[in-house]
C-alpha cells in the first residue's frame, strides 16, 4: 500500500531534511511540503472537496509551523479531517509536550534530530490508524468527516457600517435556503446580535472558552436556537468579560462550529481583538464592510493594512462590501477596491435606513420585509459567496437569481465569489439605490 505524506514545514533547511528522509521511506510518496498553517488547510479542503479520498494518510507537522501554533493546527485538523493522522516533529521530548500532542489529536511524535529508523515508524503506524478509520468510515458509520462546513466572517471598516446587519442577513439568508446555520457574535466588548434579534440568554462565548475538548453537547448548551432557525453563540452581556475569550479557545469554537454546521458566520466587529484575529485567520472568506464615504473607506485600508502586518489576512484574500451605496456617489466600488487593495464584491447594499428603521428599533431584524431592497441585495451577496442552495429548477434555467425560498421572497443570488481562490472581478451595483 503506498502512504501519502505530506509535510507543513516553515523553515527551509528542515523542510529539506524531511523530504531527503521521505522519499527513502518504502512505498510512501511524500508530497511538496507546504510552508505555513494557512497553506496546509486550504490544500487539505481542497483536496476534500474533490474527493475524500484524495487526502494523504499522514501529515507531518514541524513544531515552526505558524502562524497558528503547532499543537493548535494538529487540533484543527483533526477536527477537520478525522481520517487523517497527524505526526507532530519536535525537538522538544518532555512528557508534558507529548501528553499536550496527543490531547491535541495527534498520532505521534518524532524528536529532532530525525533519524530514519523513528520517522518509519511513527509514519507507519499513523498510516495504519487512518487506513483503519478510513475503511470503517466506508462501512457507513455515522461519523463527520470532509472539510467541515463554511466560515464567513464579517468585519466593519470602523463603527456603524453595517457588518452586524450584514452578518445577520447572511446567515437568515443562508438558512432559509435549507443549510444548517450558526450565527457568532465575537464583537466581544460591544456585540449586538441579541439586540438585533431580541434574545436574552445567560449563556455566551465566554461558556466554551475554557473548555479544551468542546464536545456536540457542550456546544449545543451554549448556543440558543432563535425562531427564525438561526443557532446563536453569544458576545457575553458584560464586555470587560470579552478578555476571556483568547485566541486559541477562538480556533476551538470555530472549529467546533464548523463541524457541526453547514455555515458559520461570524460578527467580528470594527475592533481587531486575538479572537476576531483568529477567527478572520481561519475564514473560508472574509469580508470587510464599508461605506463610500472618505472616513469609512480609509479606515478600510488602515484595516486592511493591519491584517497583513499582522500575517492574518492578505489583502486580496479579503472580500469589501459596499453597503449604503448610491448611484451617483463620487467613491464607487472600483476606486475603494483600488485604495485597499481587496476584491470588491459584485453587489453593492443600497443606502435605505427607512427599510430597517422599524425592524432595529423593535429587535426584529429577521423580519424585514422580503421585498426590502436592503435584504435582495444581502441574499443576493449571500447567493454570491455560495452559501446558500439555490433551487434546482433555477439552476437548470440558468437564472441569476434563486426562486422563493419557503415563501420568502428575499433575492438569492447564484454563487460568484469563493473563498481565499475565488474570483470576483465583475461588478455590479445593485438596483433600489436611493
Amino acid at each position: 500500500m503506498t502512504t501519502r505524506i505530506l509535510p507543513a514545514v516553515g523553515d527551509i533547511d528542515a523542510a529539506r531534511s524531511v523530504t531527503t528522509l521521505l522519499s527513502q521511506l518504502p512505498d510512501a510518496e511524500p508530497a511538496t511540503p507546504v510552508g505555513d498553517s494557512t497553506q496546509l488547510i486550504d490544500t487539505l479542503a481542497r483536496l476534500a472537496g474533490e474527493s475524500l479520498d484524495d487526502l494523504p494518510e499522514v501529515v507531518l507537522v514541524h513544531e515552526r509551523i505558524g502562524p497558528v501554533p503547532a499543537l493548535e493546527l494538529i487540533r484543527e485538523v483533526s477536527l477537520r479531517f478525522p481520517a487523517i493522522g497527524v505526526v507532530l516533529i519536535t525537538a522538544d521530548v518532555t512528557p508534558g509536550l507529548f501528553s499536550s500532542a496527543m490531547e491535541s489529536g495527534a498520532r505521534g511524535v518524532v524528536t529532532l534530530p530525525l533519524s530514519y529508523e523513528e520517522l518509519v515508524n511513527r509514519v507507519q503506524s499513523a498510516a495504519q490508524w487512518s487506513v483503519g478509520v478510513r475503511r470503517h468510515l466506508s462501512a457507513g458509520a455515522d461519523v463527520f468527516t470532509g472539510p467541515g462546513g463554511t466560515v464567513i466572517t464579517v468585519s466593519g471598516a470602523k463603527g456603524g457600517v453595517g457588518a452586524t446587519v450584514t452578518a445577520v442577513q447572511l446567515a437568515l439568508a443562508a438558512q432559509t435556503s435549507g443549510r444548517t446555520v450558526a450565527l457568532v457574535d465575537m464583537d466581544l466588548q460591544a456585540g449586538d446580535i441579541g439586540s438585533y434579534l431580541d434574545v436574552q440568554f445567560r449563556r455566551s462565548i465566554v461558556d466554551l472558552s475554557t473548555i479544551t475538548d468542546i464536545s456536540p453537547r457542550v456546544l449545543s448548551d451554549a448556543v440558543f436556537s432563535h425562531g427564525s432557525g438561526l443557532a446563536l453563540l453569544l458576545a457575553p452581556g458584560d464586555g470587560e468579560r470579552g478578555e476571556e475569550v483568547s485566541d486559541r479557545s477562538a480556533r476551538q469554537i470555530v472549529s467546533a462550529l464548523r463541524s457541526r454546521y453547514e455555515v458559520v458566520v461570524i460578527d467580528c466587529g470594527s475592533q481587531l481583538q486575538g479572537a476576531s484575529a483568529a477567527a478572520i485567520e481561519m475564514a473560508d472568506t472574509a469580508l470587510l464592510v464599508t461605506t463610500p464615504d472618505v472616513i469609512a473607506v480609509r479606515g478600510a485600508k488602515r484595516l486592511v493594512r493591519m491584517w497583513d502586518r499582522l500575517q492574518i489576512r492578505k489583502a486580496e484574500e479579503t472580500v469589501t462590501v459596499v453597503n449604503r451605496f448610491i448611484r451617483n456617489t463620487e467613491i464607487q466600488p472600483q476606486l475603494i477596491e483600488k485604495i485597499t487593495g481587496t476584491r470588491t464584491a459584485n453587489t453593492a447594499v443600497p443606502a435605505n435606513f427607512k427599510e430597517l428603521q422599524s425592524v432595529v428599533d423593535s429587535g426584529r431584524l429577521h423580519e424585514l420585509d422580503s421585498k426590502s431592497t436592503v435584504k435582495q441585495a444581502l441574499w443576493a451577496l449571500a447567493g454570491e459567496l455560495g452559501i446558500v442552495k439555490v433551487p434546482e429548477k433555477a439552476e437548470k434555467s440558468g437564472a441569476k437569481n434563486g426562486g422563493k425560498f419557503k415563501n420568502d421572497r428575499g433575492s438569492i443570488g447564484r454563487p460568484r465569489i469563493g473563498g481565499r481562490d475565488g474570483d470576483g472581478r465583475n461588478r455590479a451595483a445593485t438596483k433600489g439605490a436611493s
